[in-house]
């Protein structure tokens, strides 16, 4: 039994190295870096006048650059085509919504949802082995895969907690840089314009998703579709309202500074009422700590003296 408890263990520190070694290379973006060290060995060639040999250059890349980058591709592929097509699409759709923390892609969220399944699942049953639990094997295999499942959601959920964060700080700037807007337009300014100038101003999450939308127009993508599609990569109804005002404001004729003044307004009233919302919150947020922490100490603090008095009156004598 101990020899199959040290093989279990071996092979779970194994797992994770190769999954952990997998998530890194794919994080360092090695398609970029290859090209990038590449066009630097091909250029000092062209300055120092040798033969350009393409293979010469590639057999002077690292071994990672040569070997493991590749491998770790092809395996990213693999597990692509084993992957749920659906499944894809939402972890895709989320972490658009996120913003694209660290620039993962869904296969590197894959990869963290299992690395954080086996890394939760070892550590708890390297607990129960170091600690020598005489507890029966089928409970402790049930409680190590019930952790287990739990941290294989966990990476899903630092994902939706990054999205309400992101969301709450667009909602939040949305107010002031729609007065900015206000203002660059009735300056004179056109509506493209405008947007790069709150892109230049601030550096929030909003002003990106700005920056963005102004990139793909300028690229040829229609505004309409640019400010859809940047309202689809936000995903709160306020961008979405504001959006569909744009729109209708240039299909119709109507004043464009008078439709985001008036969604300014509106914008601001909003976000007075989610803080006044969040107010609201907090009196039933306070109940846990102070059921859990202030209460307590009160009761420790109050009844203490009570109670050696107690135990040193005749009342106490019944007890002994």
């Amino acid at each position: 039994m101990d020899n199959f408890l040290i093989g279990f263990l071996v092979l779970i520190v194994i797992v994770l190295i190769i999954a952990i070694i997998l998530v890194v290379i794919g994080l360092r973006n090695p398609s970029f870096q290859n090209n990038r060290i590449l066009q630097e060995r091909l250029e000092e060639m062209t300055v120092t006048g040798e033969v350009v040999n393409l293979e010469k250059i590639e057999l002077s890349l690292p071994f990672s650059e040569r070997v493991i980058y590749p491998v770790a591709r092809k395996l990213g592929e693999i597990a692509i085509r084993f992957t749920p097509q659906n499944a894809l699409q939402n972890t895709s759709k989320k972490l658009e919504l996120a913003g694209s923390p660290g620039k993962l892609d869904p296969t590197m969220m894959m990869a963290l949802q299992f690395i954080s399944f086996v890394f939760f699942g070892g550590l708890l049953f390297l607990v129960f082995t170091v600690a020598k639990v005489n507890w029966p094997m089928g409970l402790i295999i049930l409680i190590v895969l019930l952790f287990s499942i739990l941290g294989f959601f966990i990476p899903q959920l630092l994902l939706s907690s990054a999205i309400n964060r992101r969301q709450k700080n667009i909602r939040r700037a949305m107010p002031d840089a729609l007065d900015l807007l206000t203002i660059c337009v009735e300056a004179g300014l056109g509506f493209d314009a405008a947007m790069s100038k709150v892109a230049e101003k601030w550096e929030t999450e909003l002003s990106l998703s700005f920056a963005r939308a102004i990139r793909e127009i300028q690229l040829g993508k229609l505004r309409r579709e640019a400010l859809r599609a940047m309202a689809d990569r936000i995903g709160i109804p306020e961008m979405t309202s504001f959006v569909a005002a744009v729109i209708q404001s240039e299909q119709l004729g109507v004043s464009l500074a008078k439709v985001l003044r008036i969604q300014s307004d509106q914008m601001r009233i909003r976000r007075r009422q989610l803080a006044e919302e969040e107010a609201h919150k907090v009196p039933i947020k306070m109940l846990v700590p102070m059921g859990l922490l202030i209460f307590p100490s009160l009761m420790i603090v109050l009844l203490t003296p009570a109670a050696f008095r107690l135990l040193h009156s005749a009342l106490g004598g019944m007890f002994k």
